[in-house]
């Protein structure tokens, strides 16, 4: 079946065009933003014209199966509300809400409405970890014990955005918000978290708010401990040495590692082999603008898995309630660099 699409939100939304444009499983219907000159820019760069800045003709267009929500975080919550009482099924970006005290009227909502709510983690859908995660499925590195996660990038250009400088933008939630999903992945019942932060001489000069600079552990409810770190306001390792997102199983019979940015795999398997896998040849599909500020390959990735999931009605994760643990995950870890100590999840809920 054909999926017919609402992008709500064209920053990060451009990706979104790309991918339902270059995809056989959806038909693009409509676009919107409240800026006219950005709308007006993707109509020109993709050459499609059926635009608006208002939310309502979105909602009110039955030619509408799906609408994408690109929007700022603090307004996800009304967003997804209105699309769900609108009837359609709902994919939003990550992190998914920053009120957990919505949670329960969005699940409602969704109960309510029969319609589903996919929250866009695009790491899952980078080629590396799809690959990391069947190999992880077949028992390629047996029981897992540990996992690490990490995004270290020089995101000082993010200051040039004026809102990446207002108190409420934290790094903690627009860039952790990766590595965190990647590890409720593989462990999902996290119950404690404790984290150290701090806004770097960069990030303090550039004029940012909150810390750029973090260090966790997380612990899951059968005690295996996974790391999650973030670095953003400083110079990374050149891709032969590091890459600035990746995440490391450590099992009882083996180890992988999926960078993310460049595309590249690795793996002791059980068996002591060792594979060193490369995806180049989907460079193009992957990052299809300039530089790799967007990764529309992703998104076309994981709008496809979407449809697949509607078609055999069956639960695209992450689901509405799974986006809604991250979040708490989040808040718990947003608690420790507060206070400096250690924060269980249950508290958060």
């Amino acid at each position: 079946m054909i999926y017919r699409l609402g992008i709500l939100g064209l920053g990060e939304g451009r990706s979104t065009m790309s991918a339902a444009l270059q995809s056989s499983r959806w038909e693009l219907r409509k676009i919107c933003d409240l800026n006219e000159n950005l709308c007006r820019q993707r109509a020109k760069e993709f050459d499609f014209h059926n635009y608006t800045t208002r939310y309502e003709d979105l909602l009110n267009d039955p030619d509408i199966d799906v609408i994408g929500i690109y929007t700022p975080d603090k307004f996800h919550a009304d967003h997804i509300a209105m699309a769900l009482k609108a009837g359609k099924h709902v994919v939003c970006t990550k992190p998914l809400i920053d009120d957990l005290g919505r949670a329960a009227e969005l699940l409602a909502l969704s109960e309510k409405s029969e319609k589903r709510v996919f929250v866009g983690q695009s790491s899952r859908f980078f080629e590396p970890m799809k690959r990391q995660r069947a190999d992880f499925e077949s028992g390629e590195v047996g029981e897992l014990v540990t996992v690490e996660a990490y995004y270290h990038a020089d995101h000082r250009w993010f200051l040039g955005k004026g809102w990446s400088l207002e108190n409420s933008f934290k790094w903690l939630y627009g860039g952790l918000s990766h590595p965190v999903d990647l590890v409720r992945w593989y462990l999902p019942d996290i119950t404690e978290v404790m984290g150290y932060g701090m806004l770097s001489p960069n990030g303090k000069a550039g004029g940012l708010k909150n810390e750029d600079t973090m260090h966790f552990i997380l612990k899951a409810a059968d005690g295996r401990i996974a790391r999650i770190s973030g670095v953003y306001s400083g110079p990374v390792q050149p891709t032969m040495r590091d890459s600035e997102m990746s995440c490391i199983l450590r099992g009882t019979e083996g180890c992988s590692q999926a960078d993310y940015m460049d595309l590249r795999y690795a793996i002791t398997t059980r068996t002591g082999e060792e594979k060193l896998i490369t995806f180049d040849h989907k460079l193009k599909h992957f990052f299809r603008f300039e530089g790799k500020s967007h990764h529309a390959g992703e998104y076309q990735n994981y709008y496809e898995y979407f449809a697949d999931c509607l078609d055999n009605n069956q639960t695209a994760y992450p689901d509405l309630r799974e986006g809604m643990g991250t979040v708490a995950v989040m808040q718990a870890m947003d608690e420790s660099l507060r206070t400096g100590m250690p924060v269980k999840i249950k508290l958060v809920l």
